[in-house]
């Protein structure tokens, strides 16, 4: 789809990089030619990924440990990035968290979890970007990974809906904010892409995911090159004129009913503790 090196000379930092869809992305822009860093709070899971991908691609793969929602270690990944490799020109904010549940069953702390590393975390590292930027007259480029429920809601998710919406709004304010200082902004919004750690917490049951994908118009859920590929255009020159847009790949499921998990009003009590116990199970691997 791409020029080879489309990217070459870009160096991009990719949060919540070591699986899932931040691993594919990265892979995909380590292909086309950037430096790529990933961070996370696990470091072994980043370090094979890291090793993984330069091996396959033939370009440096950084990885390094970082809680997104602790500041500091936001600017240390930069400023390790800029002693690795010169200069940072991209960030992609994906590291997420998320479960369903009815919202009355959520603690206070489960509320604040996903709160803190959607919303608190992107706008931390974004703000860490944006002033090594400014200070150091570069052009640079965030990508946020919001949801299609940022802007219509959805029930059962309603901390990361509250988060992604936040984001949402996050890149279009700091868009028309920074765009002075050639700093652009935009978000892409994802329908359902399988991930083996989100789909467990998300679809822990049989027949949950034939109920989404009746739903979509095309029929399928998304491919991970597909986001990829879309992820590539906006970090890239060739999408200079876009800033404070979002995205939307999702088979046209958003046209075909708004809130991506209202359809789990069906699900009776009982099974919600069924459910709940899957996905604990699955916060242990």
């Amino acid at each position: 789809m791409f020029k080879e090196n489309i990217l070459k000379g870009k160096t991009i930092i990719v949060t919540g990089g070591g699986t899932g869809l931040g691993k594919s992305m990265s892979e995909r822009f380590s292909e086309l030619g950037a430096n790529v860093v990933i961070t996370s709070r696990k470091s072994e899971v980043i370090e094979k990924t890291a090793e993984e991908i330069s091996k396959k691609t033939g370009n440096s793969v950084l990885a390094v440990q970082s809680d997104v929602r602790k500041p500091f270690q936001n600017e240390a990944v930069l400023e390790k990035a800029v002693e690795t490799f010169g200069r940072v020109d991209g960030l992609l904010n994906n590291a997420a968290g998320n479960f369903i549940s009815p919202t009355e069953r959520l603690s206070y702390k489960a509320f604040d979890t996903i709160v803190d590393i959607v919303l608190k975390g992107s706008y931390n590292f974004t703000l860490a970007a944006g002033k090594y930027w400014i200070k150091n007259k570069i052009a640079g480029t965030v990508l946020n990974i919001v949801t299609t429920y940022a802007f219509t809601g959805s029930g059962f998710v309603v901390p990361s809906a509250i988060a992604k919406a936040g984001v949402l709004n996050l890149t279009r304010s700091l868009a028309a904010e920074w765009g002075k200082y050639n700093i652009r902004l935009n978000a892409i919004a994802p329908g359902p892409f399988p991930t083996k750690g989100a789909w467990e917490r998300l679809f822990p049951g049989a027949g949950f995911e034939d109920k989404l994908i009746n739903k979509i118009p095309l029929k399928r859920v998304g491919e991970h090159s597909e986001l990829a590929n879309l992820a590539t255009y906006l970090m890239s020159d060739f999408s200079g004129y876009i800033t404070g847009d979002v995205i939307t790949i999702d088979g046209g499921e958003r046209l075909a009913g708004a809130g991506e998990f209202n359809w789990l009003e069906e699900i009776k009590p009982e099974q919600w503790d069924e459910i709940a116990a899957r996905i604990k199970q699955a916060n242990k691997k």
